[in-house]
């Protein structure tokens, strides 16, 4: 653990996750790189450079990517990763995490979470505020569950798959990677091809 938090993105997502930081209490400061020009501060922290700076604080300074697109918190993860940069995981401490649960590096958990027991989450993924994911559950890599979504048992979530706000999963559903669920649609069956799947049952659009 470093004395120095960078949070890649000073958005609304950078937002939260320093708020998750701040609840922690791991880290003397905390800093933000963002590409957009005319954000100096973010949550009252500054705004130290540029994504692609990153370089200059590899050896001072743990990194967490707040970007909700799954695409671009990849690209950024694999660089990041690539020169061994400190990524870290945020849970937020009103989360609860049940036993043998496995949490993949950089990956974020927000308030009011519930994640059940003997799941595995992959690498960046985002469990946002208040969603659950139950019993035996695995998503993969980059996966997005996005506020108020439930997953029941059992269910499979592929790489980069966004699960939309207020969305259900029913048990024993498996999702392909690159799907998008919309906001509270309800998937009955399993996906097996990537896309956009909206509505009660969710239906390809």
């Amino acid at each position: 653990m470093r004395e120095r938090l960078i949070i890649i993105g000073a958005s609304g997502q950078g937002k939260v996750v320093a708020d998750i930081a701040i609840n922690l209490k791991k880290w003397k400061t905390i800093a933000y790189l963002d590409d957009n020009k005319t954000i100096s501060s973010c949550m009252g922290y500054p705004v130290i450079g540029k994504t692609n700076d990153f370089l200059s604080f590899l050896e001072d300074s743990d990194f967490c990517i707040a970007i909700g697109d799954n695409r671009t918190r990849q690209s950024i993860f694999e660089i990041l990763d690539n020169k061994n940069a400190s990524i870290v995981s945020l849970i937020h401490p009103s989360s609860t995490i049940g036993s043998f649960v496995e949490i993949g590096k950089g990956t974020v958990i927000m308030a009011g979470v519930v994640v059940n027991a003997c799941t595995k989450i992959g690498k960046a993924c985002i469990i946002n505020t208040s969603s659950s994911v139950d019993h035996d559950n695995i998503l993969g890599d980059f996966v997005h569950i996005s506020p108020g979504a439930h997953l029941a048992g059992n269910v499979s979530i592929g790489t980069r798959t966004w699960i939309g706000l207020g969305s259900s999963i029913i048990q024993n559903v498996s999702i392909c990677e690159d799907v998008i669920i919309g906001a509270g649609s309800v998937v009955l069956k399993n996906i097996i091809k990537d896309g956009t799947y909206v509505g009660t049952p969710g239906r390809k659009i």
